[in-house]
Formats: structure tokens, C-alpha cells, sequence
């Protein structure tokens, strides 16, 4: 669903009219009729129900099985034609629509070579052309491009429902790439070698079957694969744990190992780093989701990389570079969860640990680090200071790295990264938020200011609004911080309505970004939005997700909860006019807030969730988040998941607010299941 922009619109609109029809003063009749007597009639059946069996439910987890199919079908019919009823669901459908397939949105792009890649997608190009240009092109109002694969051409003469997964250029040939494209949108797809000079796929080229494959270049003529060979060679996870290297002309059944991980590992990995000269070829082992092993190819053998296993390798030339998720103790010196070290490769290889430290977030812990990239000389730092970002250049100036800001806003998100690192100093910065679309910016790193190249349009009326950072005191005493969007002149007398956004998980930070559908749908029209910096996440580094992650899980919820009492503390909403709004894990989120403070919501959009967690490791990639929730099986973790596990916390006769559950039948990450089987 979500992979078709004009059903990807029907999501959103649906998501917006029905926290619209709840939470607004002014009533959407025909909808609210309907929903209230479908409300009605729910509730009287939740009287007399008894206990949820899991059993009873298990036929809604065959994907593409016909009753289940047929049982969404009808359940989707209701939903629809109650929200479609409204008088303003037609109008914002053709304005979302225009939003989304606006040709002034800023077209990212790759260098490869001489080239610019980019793949686009329009009214036009459903499915998408992969193209190239210049940087001169490019940096033109209306660039020209050359068309390199055009994938609805290719799934009309196919007959297959292509969909566009990316692409692996042949470095530093650049001539060849390796096409990912999968069957509507599944995570598995089939990858096929693509000639880029003559535009066209690679006849008796290199091509892998429909699988969740992992698969990388060594070089011309040979390949790192990691797939599903057959039985035995996939993880509890359903991804690859075996590595092989395949060569050209030869078929993959004689493709030689290289390296095997086990079944309860995640995953397990090649890549191949062309990095300022060197080339690194590195296996990783996934032991948990946040956990792995890293080895480097030095002559034949694999060498493992002595680190915590939660931390990250990676390379920066002749540097090593550990990223670290806990504190750890070297010699006589501990260095922090959070940090960024650096060591000569070869010495670290030979044991020596004087590292560099890069970055080492600050005792107030409101300082993170968000990623890092490269130029030809420079390391380029995302960091989050108090959810917003900053971002700095460093150098290695005889043995010394100095440190140097690049200027930008105080309450945006920005995002820099390298052009090729191979040959300049060139570098993006991308600045957005809430109600100021990205510029891209072209920049370089031995020379001062930056260069604007793009600009989105502004797609709603931002000229009342305002951007404000709130801060919640959750039950144990920790400070949240909430980014709050709403009209300068904001009535704190409790009646606005309000969407607050949540995600709460795997270390992922939501920062202010600038949201056409929901400025367009909700703040044009008077609403309030929320994100919510609940633990769980990124913002603050590897501590505040930790300290929600499996046993502490619950403090997410607190933490969600206590930002939605505090913005009725302060009067800008009530429950009865604030609606709630996540996906995913953000889903489990919307899940839980329903079942544990049905009292406070207004209405709930529950998109892409996980819910019932007594199953969820069993349900295709679950089993891979284990180190995030728990294991279910496991008695004395199932003791605290099952305090929170919406599927298992339904409760007969408890009077709910409405909800909009929404998922994907291709979605083979988050099963179907999970929504399907709480709908009933």
C-alpha cells in the first residue's frame, strides 16, 4: 500500500480525518455519523466478549491467505467509505497528490565517476527513472537528464510489479552496477547486473533470485553474496548468515564460502571499502541487532577486530574509526558511551590503542553524535546538541585535529556529507524544519560559505506558525524535550486540536523536519503538532536508547504519556481534542497508548505496527529485535513484555477512542498480522 503514491496518499488522508473529525471543534457530520454508530455497535459486541485466545486469530497471519484477504477487504470497505464521506477529503486528496507529485522537490543525487545519479519518481513516473547529469546540469533550475533505466517501462515489459531497491556501482570502473529491484515493495528482490554505458541489464551478467540478499562488488569479475542458498543457510531472522564469493561465468551453486555465522545470529555481511586509496574488505557478523563481530581481510586470512562487540567499525583512510555504544576501559582509561575514537589501522591491527578522541559527548549528556561522513581530507560530524543539530569539519593537521564549525540555524536539521572523498573536498549541506523546506547547499571544506543550488517550494502557509522546544518530566524525574509547531496566536485553553507524533526506538532521533502533507492537512488548518523525544531514541545519544530498551521499556511510555500531560497542563489541548500518531515500533507505541491511557487520546493512528508480542520474534524479521524488546520465550522476560503487549492488554468491555490501524500485504518486515489481528 504504502509504495503507490496515490494509496500512500488515501493513508495519509484517512490518518488526517480521523484525528480531524474527533479532535476538531468543527464536525465532519457524514464521518463522525457513521463512526459514531460503527463505535456504537463495537462497543456492545466488546460486552459480551470473552478473553482473547491468540489461537483463534493465527488464520490473519497468512499474508496472502483468501479469507484473510477477504476478512481486510471488508474491514478496509467500512473505514473508507465513512472517512471518504466528508466534503473535504476530495480537495485535500488532489492537494496531497499535487504535493507529492511536485517536480520542485530537491532530486538527491550520488556521484559515480563523471556523473550525478538519481532516482525520481512523479505523477509521470510512477515506479521511477534512475538518471544521470553533470554537476553544471545540475546545478540548473531545470537540469537535463539522461534517462538510464526506466522501471516502468521495464515492469511493463516484464510484466512484474517492479519496485525500485537501489543500486551498487562498480568502483572505480563505475561502468557496471549491480540493480536491486523487488516485487512490490517486499525487502526481498532480485538483483541483476546493469551495463551503464550501454544503458541495459548484462547478458548472462551476474543475477541473484528473489531473496533478502546482501551483495556487494570485490571487483570486476567477482562478488561478495550473502543469500539463500538453501536450506540452512538463512538466520532465525530470515537473512543471510552465510558468505560466499561468486565469480563471473561460474554458476552461484559454485560460488565458495568465505564464511558462515549461526542461525540465531541477525545477519551476516560482506562490503568492500574503496576508501582515499585503500581498500578494505570487511565481513561483519550480526550477533544481535545492536551487536556484531567485524573482521578485515589482511592477505587470506580474516582478522577480527578487537572492540565491545556494541560498538561500530569503521575506516577513514589509514584510520580506524570506533564509534562506541558503551563505555569501554582500555589500559587505565575509560572512554564514554557515545564516543568517536580514532587509531592508524595497522598500528590498531598490531594492538596499539592511543586513540584520538574525536568526539565524547559532555556530562550533561544533552550532546550526541548523529553520523559521520568524509571529504578527501576531512571528517564531517553530525552531532545533536539538545535535539538540534550541528555540524563540524575535522582535520588531522600533524597529529593534531583541529575542529572547525560550519554556521548554520539554531532550530533546523542539517545534513552534510561528502561528494567523493576519493578526489575533493566538495561536500552537500541539506537545512530544513518544520516550516522551512530543505536548501541544499554546495560546499567545500577548505573554503568558507556554501553555494545554494536547490530549494523545495513552500507547500503550505507558514507565515503564522511558530516552532517551539517544551520540555515534559516524565515518572522517574528525567526531562523530555517536545518540538510543539502551532499559530503564533495559539488559545492555550485546551480545545486545540492536536497530533503528537512518538517513535521511541532502536536509536532512531526525531529532529525537526519540514512536513508538506501535515502542514498542508493539519497546521493550515489551526491544528498543533508534536514530536515527542522520548527515550528509546537517538536524540541524546546511545544512553537515552538504552535506557528504554527491553526490561526499561516501559519508560517510553511514561515518557509519551508525561509530554501528553504536560500539553494539557499547559492548556494547549484536552484528551478529548488530542489525537496520537506513530508507525512501526511507533506502532507498538500507538498500541500500548491505547490499551494502557485509553482516557487521554482522542483518536489514535496506529500505522506498520507491532502488537502482539507474544509472537513478534516468530513473524518473519522478529526475531532480529529481540535486542531491543526481549525474548518472549524467555519466562523472566515475558514477565515485563507482557505488562505492555497491546495484543495481550485488550480489554473486554473498556470503552477506546477510534483508531486507524494501516499496514502493507508486501510489507515482509512488519508483517500484516499484527494490525489484522488486533483490528479483530
Amino acid at each position: 500500500m504504502l509504495l503507490n503514491p496515490r494509496l500512500l496518499v488515501a493513508s495519509v488522508i484517512l490518518a488526517s480525518f480521523i484525528c480531524g473529525t474527533y479532535l476538531s471543534n468543527i464536525p465532519i457530520a457524514d464521518a463522525a455519523s457513521k463512526i459514531e454508530a460503527g463505535k456504537k455497535q463495537k462497543t456492545e459486541k466488546a460486552n459480551s466478549l470473552k478473553p482473547i485466545a491468540a489461537e483463534e486469530y493465527l488464520w490473519l497471519e497468512e499474508v496472502e491467505g483468501k479469507k484473510a484477504l477477504d476478512w481486510a477487504r471488508k474491514f478496509n470497505s467500512t473505514t473508507t467509505k465513512a472517512l471518504e464521506a466528508s466534503p473535504d477529503f476530495e480537495p485535500m486528496r488532489k492537494r496531497f497528490l499535487e504535493i507529492m507529485d511536485s517536480k520542485d522537490q530537491i532530486p538527491d543525487v550520488t556521484k559515480y565517476g563523471k556523473y550525478y545519479y538519481n532516482f525520481w519518481r512523479d505523477d509521470k513516473n510512477v515506479r521511477g527513472l534512475w538518471r544521470r547529469t553533470s554537476l553544471e546540469e545540475y546545478k540548473k533550475a531545470q537540469p537535463a537528464w539522461e534517462t538510464v533505466l526506466d522501471v516502468d517501462k521495464l515492469a511493463k515489459d516484464e510484466k512484474e510489479n517492479w519496485v525500485w531497491h537501489g543500486a551498487d556501482v562498480l568502483n572505480p570502473d563505475y561502468d557496471l552496477s549491480l540493480i536491486s529491484l523487488s516485487r512490490g515493495g517486499k525487502d526481498a528482490d532480485v538483483v541483476r547486473e546493469f551495463d551503464l554505458t550501454k544503458k541495459e541489464f548484462v547478458k548472462d551478467g551476474f543475477k541473484l533470485p528473489e531473496a533478502k540478499s546482501n551483495v556487494t562488488w570485490r571487483n570486476r569479475d567477482a562478488l561478495y553474496v550473502g543469500t539463500d542458498f538453501g536450506a540452512g543457510s538463512l538466520t532465525d531472522s530470515g537473512y543471510p548468515r552465510i558468505v560466499k564469493e561468486w565469480k563471473r561465468g561460474t554458476p552461484l551453486t559454485t560460488a565458495v564460502q568465505v564464511f558462515e555465522g549461526k542461525p540465531a545470529d541477525v545477519s551476516v555481511s560482506a562490503s568492500v571499502s574503496h576508501d582515499h586509496g585503500k581498500i578494505y574488505e570487511i565481513i561483519q557478523r550480526g550477533l544481535t541487532f545492536f551487536t556484531n563481530e567485524t573482521r578485515v581481510k589482511k592477505g587470506d586470512a580474516w582478522v577480527l577486530i578487537e572492540k565491545p562487540d556494541d560498538a561500530e567499525f569503521s575506516t577513514f583512510g589509514d584510520y580506524a574509526l570506533i564509534t562506541l555504544r558503551s563505555d569501554w576501559k582500555v589500559g587505565d582509561k575509560t572512554y564514554k558511551a557515545g564516543s568517536l575514537l580514532a587509531e592508524n589501522f595497522d598500528a590498531y591491527l598490531k594492538g596499539e590503542r592511543k586513540f584520538d578522541v574525536l568526539f565524547a559527548p559532555p556530562e550533561n549528556g544533552r550532546v550526541s553524535l548523529a553520523s559521520v561522513d568524509d571529504t578527501k581530507n576531512y571528517l564531517i560530524l553530525n552531532e545533536l546538541d539538545n535535539v538540534r543539530s550541528r555540524i563540524y569539519l575535522l582535520r588531522n593537521e600533524n597529529g593534531a585535529w583541529k575542529r572547525t564549525a560550519i554556521e548554520a540555524p539554531t532550530l533546523s536539521s542539517i545534513h552534510a556529507w561528502g561528494i567523493d572523498a576519493d578526489e575533493s573536498d566538495d561536500y552537500f549541506v541539506k537545512i530544513n524544519d518544520y516550516l522551512t523546506p530543505a536548501s541544499l547547499y554546495l560546499s567545500n571544506a577548505e573554503k568558507t560559505g556554501r553555494e545554494k543550488i536547490k530549494s523545495t517550494p513552500e507547500f503550505f502557509k507558514a507565515g503564522d506558525l511558530q516552532i517551539q522546544q517544551f520540555e515534559a518530566t516524565s515518572k522517574d524525574g528525567t526531562k523530555v524535550p517536545y518540538f510543539q509547531v502551532s499559530k503564533k496566536d495559539v488559545k492555550l485553553d485546551g480545545t486545540n486540536p492536536t497530533l503528537l507524533y512518538g517513535y521511541g526506538g532502536f536509536e532512531i532521533s526525531l529532529t525537526p523536519n519540514y512536513r508538506a502533507l501535515t502542514g498542508a492537512g493539519w497546521l493550515e488548518k489551526g491544528g498543533v503538532y508534536i514530536d515527542a523525544n522520548i527515550r528509546g531514541g537517538g536524540e541524546f545519544g546511545p544512553g537515552w536508547h538504552n535506557a528504554a530498551r527491553k526490561e526499561n521499556r516501559q519508560r517510553a511510555y511514561e515518557d509519551f504519556i508525561a509530554v501528553a500531560e504536560d500539553l494539557i497542563a499547559r492548556k494547549v489541548t484536552s484528551p478529548k481534542h488530542l489525537g496520537i500518531k506513530g508507525g512501526s515500533n511507533g506502532g507498538l507505541l500507538m498500541g500500548v497508548m491505547l490499551t494502557q491511557r485509553p482516557d487521554l487520546w482522542g483518536a489514535v493512528v496506529c500505522g506498520s505496527p507491532l502488537l502482539d508480542m507474544r509472537r513478534y520474534h516468530k513473524l518473519l524479521a522478529g526475531a532480529s529485535w529481540m535486542d531491543e524488546y526481549g525474548d518472549p520465550d524467555k519466562e523472566e522476560n515475558w514477565a515485563f513484555i507482557s505488562k505492555y503487549s497491546p495484543f495481550q492488554n485488550i480489554k473486554a468491555g473498556q470503552k477506546y477512542p477510534p483508531i486507524l490501524i494501516t499496514t502493507s500485504t508486501k510489507d515482509d518486515r512488519v508483517p500484516p498480522g499484527h494490525a489484522r489481528t488486533f483490528a479483530a
